[in-house]
């Protein structure tokens, strides 16, 4: 499926947040979404998700605007990962992962086998059957992460929109959902992950779209974008640029630029 955001604009009160953003999101693209602290990020991915609503410009899905589908159809097609998202019910662990085949039922219908098998394959991938019993508000932050990782991938999107989905994670469970995100675009989906960990980036994302001020300041593939000069310019810092590890580039900040 293809994703396209054309001439997106968006203001709060008389701040502009975006402006003009275009992004194209293809079958098998891993984004990563990029820029400092206010650049924009968050507001261009809830844009995509159909979540907030851009002053101009218009969202695509497969050549259809996004508002001439059908609110279903688009549940099943989009997978929103909010940053910090929280857990406000009293709800079981597998419970809460169970809601996301919510798209798929009728109402007041039930689970049906093959639904049951989706969600214990999303908490498997998501390494969280073992929380399946538990309350999700007795949970650590990132424990919770994890198990709306697998609540998302319950609903079988075919483009994923994740905002920070590792900031809260240990080591080891941030290589995992990234490997899981790599995964789910070399089986054919695509993924949109705003993202801070520049080396994280570079070592999964197929391109990177660096946003700054709310313009679109480069994209591209990872050593187009993480240059010295975007570096510097847009994130005001002095770097390294390794390339010859062998799992891509790697960036060494050395030193900030003061304003």
């Amino acid at each position: 499926m293809k994703l396209q955001g054309k001439n997106l604009s968006l203001r709060l009160n008389s701040s502009a947040i975006l402006n003009d953003v275009d992004i194209t999101v293809d079958a098998g693209d891993f984004v990563g979404l990029i820029g400092p602290n206010g650049a924009g990020k968050t507001s261009l991915l809830r844009i995509l998700a159909n979540l907030q609503q851009a002053d101009s410009g218009t969202i695509e899905l497969n050549g259809h605007h996004l508002k001439s589908i059908h609110r279903k159809t688009l549940a099943q097609t989009l997978g929103y990962l909010e940053q910090g998202a929280p857990a406000h019910w009293p709800l079981l662990v597998r419970r809460l992962v169970e809601l996301g085949r919510l798209p798929y039922l009728s109402p007041w219908g039930q689970l049906t086998g093959s639904d049951k098998a989706i969600v214990d394959n999303a908490m498997n991938q998501a390494e969280v059957q073992h929380l399946s019993e538990r309350i999700i508000s007795t949970l650590s932050g990132g424990e919770r992460l994890r198990v709306l990782i697998a609540r998302m991938f319950a609903t079988e999107p075919n483009i994923v929109l994740a905002d920070e989905p590792i900031a809260a994670l240990d080591p080891y469970h941030q290589l995992h959902t990234m490997e899981l995100f790599r995964e789910h675009c070399d089986r054919g989906g695509s993924a949109v992950v705003v993202m801070h960990d520049l080396n994280m980036a570079a070592r999964f994302c197929d391109r990177l779209v660096l946003l700054n001020q709310g313009v679109v300041a480069c994209e591209g593939n990872v050593e187009s974008v993480l240059t010295e000069g975007n570096l510097a310019g847009v994130y005001g810092i002095h770097a390294q640029l390794d390339h010859q590890t062998t799992k891509g580039l790697t960036v060494i900040p050395t030193a900030r630029i003061p304003h």
